[in-house]
């Protein structure tokens, strides 16, 4: 794995950056809108006093917390999916780019969108809400770290698909992960589900991600148990869909239909 490759393909995208009105609005616009409705539903909920629960604190980190996972997972998708539409995939798989570099690349460029989008949504949420992230300390960084394991494994599942069955399926990179939303408990407990389907729940990393950050919230302690949850859970998923894309890239090298990918 050679550094100056990886860094190479960083500086490629932040350029794409630079003169992409939509990829900074995936960035600045879209998760400051979320940010602003569920802000101030939070505020008007927060009137009724529910049971004591501080509703701001709960929502608020809770959409913060989904959009991280969100921004890790479309890092890895749309990454791939550019060089598709660009048709430059060929060109980058012809010279000596290992794969591994290739998502090495895709994993650091996530890493700096989520970094952005977190200092805008925080100081916002600061400014707007009064609400400070950091007021647990380093509590919530080993569920935050887990999320964006979790999303980088829903990232090589969808391009894995797209791989095998082209743009046909580039949906998914956009959409499966609101596939997942409602079994990983975001904005209400594991509980309120039907018990038929509570083992699902418990199949998600992210449903141990928030959970735990509901138990921090309320308690102001790091539950182990639903952070190992997270743990296991998401080493059978990067492992598994490791070997699912690597799997899916050497087909299509073998039918040689990599440059046919459309």
């Amino acid at each position: 794995m050679k550094l100056y490759r990886i860094n190479a393909l960083i500086i490629r995208h932040l350029y794409l950056f630079k003169r992409s009105l939509p990829r900074l609005m995936d960035i600045f616009f879209w998760p400051v809108v979320e940010l602003l409705l569920w802000g101030f539903l939070s505020l008007y909920l927060q009137k009724f006093k529910l049971d004591g629960l501080n509703i701001l604190t709960v929502l608020l980190g809770a959409i913060i917390f989904w959009d991280f996972l969100s921004q890790s997972q479309r890092s890895i998708s749309t990454s791939f999916l550019e060089d598709v539409w660009e048709r430059n995939l060929l060109n980058i798989f012809v010279t000596p780019l290992r794969v591994s570099e290739f998502l090495v690349s895709s994993v650091i460029l996530g890493l700096f969108r989520i970094i952005l989008v977190g200092l805008v949504m925080t100081m916002l949420a600061f400014f707007l809400y009064h609400f400070n992230i950091f007021f647990f300390g380093f509590l919530l960084i080993p569920f935050v770290l887990n999320l964006l394991v979790f999303g980088w494994a829903l990232g090589l599942f969808t391009t894995s698909i797209i791989l095998r069955y082209g743009t046909a399926a580039q949906v998914l990179a956009f959409g499966f992960i609101t596939l997942v939303q409602p079994f990983s408990a975001v904005f209400y407990p594991v509980s309120v589900l039907p018990h038929s389907v509570q083992f699902l729940a418990y199949m998600i990393p992210s449903t141990y991600v928030f959970e735990g950050m509901r138990a921090v919230v309320a308690g102001g302690h790091l539950p182990a148990n639903l952070l190992w949850g997270a743990v296991i859970t998401n080493i059978f998923y990067i492992v598994l869909n490791l070997w699912l894309f690597y799997h899916m890239f050497a087909r299509v090298k073998e039918r040689g239909t990599l440059m046919k990918l459309d």
